[in-house]
């Protein structure tokens, strides 16, 4: 059986992670690329990797390269590239930058791997996956964004602190943009089947969700002089498992709405399900009245941030 494919654009933190991620659960043969003036950084990385293998016993090809001909025929394209955040920096801030170098990654991997699926993890992310899309030419479903998954992971996380359970017995879902506006859904949230209303007052649980939102943040202020990578690396990695092994999980990702939820064309997060072929359907809730009111609220500041991007696009 074919081993899949799988290229990770930009060889920083999150990229570097999520190759390791990757090669370490078997999930497939890794190439890390990063652009030419990072010179054999990406391919010290890779021989650093694989010098673990026999370590910690996975059995995976990791390649390092800053040609884009070494990705040719990837399975699955995962895009970190871009500008970190620093601290005091919003996601928005980095529009403009990101934007463009997320343009030039988009028309080099529709030219070397038409087939992928691409996850885009560059922030900010519900413009830079819709900027991706637009460029490469791709089918909505083969275009897809990880946000969802590590919101809920942070959302999950603080759960389970406050609770003092194991967050293997929190399910939770947030939706909507992957930033301060994110969506939680107490109706579909709870710990070992308890409903979290019936655990936590709704005052408290705002709290925690309010520090969810900010948890990218809060790393940032933390860490200094960069951004978290450990979770969205992990949160990468398992959606490029639903995909290569075609497992068909439903977990939350950026995907392409239009008539789903009333979108009308956008990019934002909301429960999926994830298999072989990208996105195999989006999954609409009916929604309580402040969650819908909430998510309306969150896809009006993508589609708000959607258009500065165009507009900045427009005039560079």
């Amino acid at each position: 059986m074919r081993r899949a494919k799988i290229s990770v654009i930009g060889a920083g933190n999150v990229g570097a992670t999520t190759a390791h991620w990757c090669a370490s659960n078997e999930l497939g043969d890794i190439v890390l690329l990063d652009i030419p003036a990072a010179e054999d950084m990406p391919k010290g990385k890779a021989l650093d990797l694989m010098q673990s293998s026999p370590i910690m016993g996975f059995d995976s090809s990791i390649q390092g390269t800053t040609d884009y001909a070494d990705t040719a025929n990837s399975d699955v394209v995962v895009i970190t590239a871009g500008i970190a955040r620093k601290p005091g920096m919003s996601r928005d801030d980095l529009l403009s930058t990101n934007a463009k170098i997320v343009s030039s990654v988009a028309e080099q991997v529709a030219a070397t791997s038409p087939d992928s699926v691409i996850i885009v993890v560059s922030n900010p992310l519900d413009a830079m996956v819709q900027q991706v899309q637009k460029v490469c030419g791709f089918p909505h479903r083969r275009v897809i964004g990880q946000a969802g998954v590590l919101d809920t992971a942070r959302y999950r996380t603080f759960l389970a602190m406050e609770l003092g359970v194991s967050v293997e017995d929190v399910s939770a879902l947030l939706m909507g943009g992957h930033g301060d506006t994110m969506v939680p859904m107490p109706s579909c949230t709870s710990i070992g089947g308890v409903p979290v209303t019936r655990l936590l007052s709704k005052e408290r649980l705002e709290e925690i969700v309010d520090r969810a939102r900010k948890g990218g943040a809060e790393i940032v202020g933390l860490l200094k002089t960069g951004s978290a990578y450990y979770a969205p690396a992990a949160a990468t990695a398992q959606m490029v498992e639903a995909i290569v092994k075609d497992k068909r999980r439903m977990i939350p990702c950026a995907a392409y709405c239009d008539s789903e939820y009333g979108v009308g064309g956008y990019y934002v997060g909301v429960p999926v399900v994830l298999g072989g072929n990208g996105v195999e359907k989006v999954v609409e809730l009916e929604l309580e009245p402040q969650e819908k009111a909430d998510f309306k609220n969150s896809v009006d500041a993508v589609q708000e941030l959607v258009a500065t991007m165009d507009q900045l696009m427009a005039s560079s």
